[in-house]
Parts: C-alpha cells; sequence; structure tokens
C-alpha cells in the first residue's frame, strides 16, 4: 500500500513537471569551444535524462564484468562449505555405523573443504578411535583443547581414554578441569566424583558431592547417604591418624546420615566403647537396630555385656530385641542367647519365628544345634543340616552397580568399585558353581574394641568410561 501511494506520487510530480515545461518552453542556448546548441527546456532535460540512464546502464554493466570473479570465488567457496558439510554428515554416519575407513576418508575430506573447523576435530577423533587409532585420536583431542568451542568435548574425549587406558590420575585432572568449564555437566561431576572417590580422596569427594548437590546433579536423599558414607571415611581416617575426638564426631553424624547400615553405627559404637562410654555406647547400638539390625551390631552390644551370667544376657539381648522386634535378626539373637543360656523352650520358638519369616541356612543350623543338645538325637540333627544345603542363603551384601556379593561391607564395591553401593539383604540362591560372595581384602588399620573388627579399604578397581 505504501509502494503504490509512493508511486502516485512520483507519476503525478512526473506529469506536473511534463505539464509545467510544456506551458514554458523556454530556449536553452548552450556556447562552448565555439560550438552552439539551441534547444528547448523540455529537449534539454530529457537529454539530460537519457544521459543518466545511458550512465548508470553502463557502470551497472562495467560493475558486473569487474564482478565475476568475485562472484565466482563466492560460489565456490559456498559449493565447498555445502561439500564439506554434507561429508561432515556422511563421516558421522559412518562412525554410528561403526565404519572405521568411510568414517576416516570423511573426515579427511571434511577437515580439507571446512579448513578445519571444531567438528571435523571431533569426526576425526572419533574415526581415529572407530579405527583402534588411539594415538590419532589423543592428538585430535588434545588439538580441540585449544579451541574454546571445543575444549569440553576434548576433555571428555582425553577423560574416556585416560579411564581405558587405567590413568586414573590422568583422567581425574581431566575431569576436574571439564568441571571448572561446565560445573552444571553431570557426566564431568559424577566421573570426578567417582575418581575421587577410588583413590581415597575423601576430602576432595565431600566438596565435589556438596556442589553436586547444590546443582541438584544428585537427589537430596542419596547425597545424604553419600556423604554418610565419605563421613565414616574420614573418620576412620582420623582414628588412624590418632585424633579419637574428631573420629567419634564424624563417626556420629556419619551414623545419623546413614540409618540403613550397619557399619558406620557399629564404627560409631566401637569408638563410644573405647573411650568407656557404656551407656551411650548401648544406647547407639539400640538406636542403629531399629532400622539397620546386623550381627556385628549384636557383637557389640555383646562386648557391652561381657561377663554376664547367660541369664541375664538374655535378659539384655531382650532389650536389644525388643528395639526391632518383628526382625528376623532379632529372633535369631534371642534364640542364640537363649542356646547359650539352656532355655531350650525360648529358643525353639524364637527359631520358629525366624523359620515363619524366612528359613535361611543359618536358621537351619541352630535348629541342628538345638536338636543336638536338647535331645541328643541324631537323626533331626542330620536333617536339619540336610534342609540347610537347600535352604535360602543368609543375608549378605550386594552390590546395586554389579549385583555381586560381598560378606563385608566396604565404601566401595570390592569387585567393580562401585562407591555406596553394598547393601545387606537376602540374595538369590546362588547357582552351582557360580560366584561366592568374597571377604572384603583389608588395610591395616586400628582396632576398637575387639580384634574381630577391621577396617574397610578402598578399592583401586578401573571406573568404565
Amino acid at each position: 500500500m505504501i509502494r503504490a501511494i509512493i508511486g502516485v506520487v512520483i507519476v503525478a510530480g512526473l506529469v506536473a513537471a511534463a505539464v509545467f515545461f510544456a506551458d514554458h518552453p523556454g530556449r536553452v542556448e548552450i556556447l562552448w569551444q565555439g560550438w552552439q546548441v539551441e534547444t528547448s527546456v523540455a529537449v534539454l532535460a530529457a537529454a539530460a535524462i537519457l544521459a543518466a540512464l545511458v550512465a548508470g546502464l553502463l557502470f551497472s554493466l562495467l560493475s558486473l564484468i569487474v564482478g565475476v570473479p568475485r562472484r565466482l570465488l563466492r560460489a565456490r567457496r559456498e559449493r565447498r562449505r555445502r561439500t564439506g558439510y554434507r561429508a561432515l554428515a556422511q563421516g558421522m554416519v559412518a562412525v554410528a555405523a561403526g565404519d572405521a575407513q568411510e568414517a576416516r576418508r570423511y573426515a579427511k575430506r571434511a577437515d580439507l573443504l571446512l579448513a578445519d573447523p571444531p567438528l571435523t576435530l571431533l569426526l576425526s577423533a572419533q574415526a581415529a578411535q572407530l579405527d583402534g587409532d588411539e594415538g590419532a585420536a589423543k592428538k585430535f583431542f588434545t588439538a580441540m583443547l585449544g579451541r574454546p568451542e571445543t575444549e569440553f568435548l576434548g576433555l571428555r574425549g582425553l577423560l574416556n581414554q585416560a579411564l581405558r587406558a587405567g590413568d586414573r590420575s590422568s583422567a581425574l585432572r581431566f575431569a576436574t578441569r571439564a568441571t571448572v568449564l561446565r560445573p552444571g555437566a553431570h557426566w564431568a561431576v559424577q566421573s570426578r566424583f567417582d575418581l575421587e572417590t577410588r583413590d581415597g580422596r575423601w576430602e576432595a569427594a565431600r566438596k565435589t558431592l556438596a556442589q553436586a548437590a547444590k546443582r541438584r546433579l544428585i537427589q537430596p536423599p542419596q547425597a545424604r547417604h553419600h556423604r554418610g558414607v565419605i563421613l565414616y571415611e574420614l573418620s576412620c581416617a582420623a582414628l588412624a591418624g590418632g585424633d579419637q575426638r574428631r573420629a567419634t564426631a564424624l563417626a556420629a553424624e556419619a551414623r545419623a546420615l546413614t540409618e540403613d547400615l550397619a557399619m558406620p553405627a557399629v564404627h560409631y559404637a566401637r569408638l563410644l566403647l573405647r573411650e568407656r562410654r557404656i551407656g551411650r555406647t548401648a544406647k547407639a547400638v539400640e538406636s542403629a537396630w531399629r532400622t539397620a539390625p546386623h550381627p556385628d551390631l549384636a557383637e557389640v552390644y555383646g562386648e557391652i555385656h561381657e561377663g554376664e551370667a547367660p541369664l541375664a544376657r538374655v535378659k539384655s539381648f531382650e532389650r536389644l530385641a525388643a528395639q526391632n522386634p518383628a526382625a528376623p535378626e532379632s529372633h535369631l539373637l534371642l534364640a542364640e542367647a537363649a542356646l547359650d543360656a539352656r532355655l531350650w523352650g525360648e529358643a525353639r520358638r524364637h527359631l520358629t519365628d525366624a523359620l515363619a519369616t524366612g528359613g535361611t541356612r543359618r536358621v537351619c543350623q541352630l535348629m541342628a544345634r538345638l536338636e543336638e543338645v536338647e535331645h541328643g538325637e541324631l537323626g533331626p540333627v542330620r536333617e536339619w543340616l540336610d534342609r540347610a544345603v537347600g535352604a535360602m542363603p543368609d543375608p549378605r551384601y550386594v552390590c546395586t552397580s554389579c549385583g555381586r556379593e560381598s560378606l563385608d561391607w566396604r565404601s566401595l564395591c570390592p569387585h567393580c568399585g562401585a562407591f555406596d553401593a553394598l547393601f545387606w539383604h537376602t540374595p538369590a540362591l546362588t547357582a552351582a558353581g557360580g560366584d561366592l560372595p568374597v571377604a572384603s581384602e583389608t588395610r591395616a588399620a586400628p582396632q576398637l574394641a575387639s580384634p574381630l573388627m577391621e577396617q574397610p579399604s578402598v578399592t583401586s578397581n578401573r571406573l568404565g568410561a
């Protein structure tokens, strides 16, 4: 609409000018170098307009001729760019398809046509990895570090290479640099945290976990549990360094954060027992029994009441079992105490209750012991021992990451090295010839109240890429 109005105005102006010159024809005389030209104003104006049009046409033609090489060069560059990105896309498809030869061919072509932009470096690195040339891949990933737009991707590639090579020191360095570049990148923070825990860098892992929790990269309940396990390890380190007071304070906090784990509670109770704080020790064990009944807790409780008469120990263990009366471990605890006190009826009652919740091998073995000491008949003893062979396995620690079993709890799985992945429950029956649970390898550690208590160690299993 606006263009139409402007056109009408221009036409009206031209018509008005034509009418004006028609009504006032006038004459123009030009004298130049002996030449004399006489004409009307209208003819002169028309000649001037015609001359301007001819000049404009000549200028456009000259510009067209002069600009031909530049346009040809621009078209060639555009054609190369399109061909280069087509080669880049085909290279990515070849990488996804696992065709190393095609991937490298397209990577070289894209690099030649696109003058080595960031994406060609990535494609070249992936093609080299696909071809098994880790040296070339490392060269490309390292080159990516020099470009701000590809530095983060280069760090991820180098991190994965270091992990595959088992070089955790370099991997941790790359992961740390990646978290500095992008603190909110989940894979970078997770890799850094895993590497720090596997290397026993508990203070560093504690800080990394706090940053991850602050950025909501990990759910609050899981962050709380991880923090408790880290505090447990820091408590063990403080105890090994001779700082009993700090060890106890850290252990108390670790116990509060990991209510479903028995070992932090056992560690805390043994620290209290070492300080001769008997009342606090008993309360700590009783509190832990409510959420994580475990034979190790019963052992510590038995040390508190060591030296008592068998009947008095039964009363003491009844107080502990009352904290979680429905737990199978409570029935087994009282059954063993009753057996030691020669209370056959009480022992049988608790073992019957334990059988009702699931007859494990330990229950069957205790029933065999009861039959032997109460009646002395070998038939029922053999029957219960035979039944124990096919009974459900007793609870043990099972890794939620690799699914394998361990007889001892550690902050790191002894099989796969996963952090905070061992939990106490009854596993499925182990198939004949299958993997058996292993006892954790232990490092030298300060003993607390009993030589049976050993310090969990940190494994050095390689973190998967």
